[in-house]
């Protein structure tokens, strides 16, 4: 169940995530770096190469993908995640919730159109859209899904 402006508005969040995106890559070179690593007891992406650190984010996390089970999971769903990174995804279920928008509202969303990966990109768009947040990052999985990262903050490495 959704509303009727409901697939306008998802697509305007992609939109808006995709000029997020590519004023990340070009102001901090997010696509260039050769390492990058996730601390989700600290609430850190960084990216680094042989150097070291270059930049360091703050994140909250939107959710995950499965190739497995052909689904995604939001964040506020994963028990296995820690509490205090996932104020943004509780927001966006409240948002759904309000608005009736069962894909933001449900723990799982079925991947319908056989592409799981952009299902993980619109659904962690939507919740940049609904945080304001400055970006997203996917991380990919060893069973062939995604965790969907969402940026707070990023900064050049001191």
């Amino acid at each position: 169940m959704q509303p009727d402006w409901y697939p306008d508005w998802r697509d305007e969040a992609f939109e808006q995530l995709t000029a997020k995106n590519a004023r990340l890559e070009k102001d901090f070179r997010l696509g260039s770096w050769s390492r990058y690593d996730y601390d989700l007891t600290a609430g850190n992406l960084v990216f680094s190469d042989q150097g070291g650190v270059k930049v360091v984010s703050k994140i909250q996390i939107a959710g995950s993908t499965s190739a497995k089970a052909d689904n995604w999971l939001w964040a506020w769903a994963n028990s296995n995640l820690p509490g205090d990174l996932l104020g943004d995804a509780k927001l966006v279920r409240s948002f759904g919730e309000e608005k009736s928008i069962d894909d933001l509202a449900q723990a799982y969303v079925i991947d319908t159109s056989g592409d799981l990966e952009a299902l993980g990109w619109e659904l962690t768009a939507a919740m940049v859209r609904v945080c304001n947040a400055l970006g997203a990052y996917r991380s990919p999985r060893g069973e062939g899904g995604a965790l969907y990262l969402v940026f707070k903050n990023i900064r050049w490495a001191t």
